[in-house]
């Protein structure tokens, strides 16, 4: 069975067809830079731009980066204001042949990995956390999603937490990893005064260089990189779409 999956980022946008027995790209994904500024119609554009390149006319997913309810945008931390309240699920009909399914871009990564990767088979409370512009977060249990967390933006140390431990941080302020493990050890750490998590699973660019950093963590909950790297978004919104998760 296929899908089709949408990733919309704040420097790129990507799609492709996805098998969505194996939880794999069905041959090269399309990679589009994001309009700057981000606005809708532009985004709208570059979107039906992938999909037309791939001649896809069924249902596809799309993520953005921030709350998604029924369609409608309810944040946009890391994206232009003008998408606040605005229905992304509308406007992408609008201008592709096909159905769309939006959803929040780490619930989609969280999904890839719970169906094809590293929580694959795992039950009890899994988070899973991107490191990139911000910090996003999945949270599932027993393998349910619960959708729209945002720990991203708990507060740490006065600030939200990606603040400090994005993978954005650590780049603008040349942070060796083991100076920016301690800042994510600090995040999990205040993450966990209220969360008692089974397993977290960390993605983003960043989990390419797991052994760098992830050894280096102190908290208590066992932690494990992603495996889906930087598909994931792709193949979890393709099977969002498909099995109507995320809604």
């Amino acid at each position: 069975m296929q899908g089709f999956g949408v990733d919309i980022g704040g420097s790129g946008i990507k799609g492709c067809v996805v098998d969505l027995d194996r939880g794999e790209l069905v041959g090269e994904r399309v990679r589009i830079p994001t309009p700057q500024p981000a606005l809708p119609a532009p985004v709208y554009g570059v979107v039906a731009d992938i999909v037309g390149q791939f001649g896809w006319e069924g249902r596809i997913g799309v993520t953005y980066p921030g709350v998604m309810k029924h369609g409608v945008a309810f944040t946009a931390a890391n994206m232009d204001h003008s998408w606040i309240g605005t229905d992304m699920a509308s406007g992408l009909e609008a201008v592709i042949p096909g159905t769309v399914q939006t959803l929040n871009d780490a619930d989609a990564a969280g999904i890839a990995e719970m169906a094809y990767g590293a929580g694959r088979g795992e039950r009890g409370l899994v988070l899973m956390l991107t490191f990139g512009t911000g910090i996003g977060s999945a949270l599932f249990i027993d393998g349910q999603l619960v959708p729209n967390t945002e720990f991203g933006h708990i507060e740490v140390d006065g600030a939200d937490g990606e603040k400090a431990a994005s993978a954005a941080a650590r780049e603008r302020e040349g942070l060796s990893y083991p100076a920016w493990a301690k800042r994510v050890d600090r995040y999990l750490d205040t993450l966990e005064m209220s969360l008692w998590a089974d397993l977290i699973i960390v993605g983003g660019g960043v989990s390419k260089k797991a052994e760098k950093w992830v050894p280096l963590l102190s908290t208590r909950t066992r932690v494990v990189p992603a495996q889906l790297l930087n598909d994931a978004g792709i193949v979890g919104a393709a099977l969002a779409a498909e099995q109507h998760i995320g809604q």
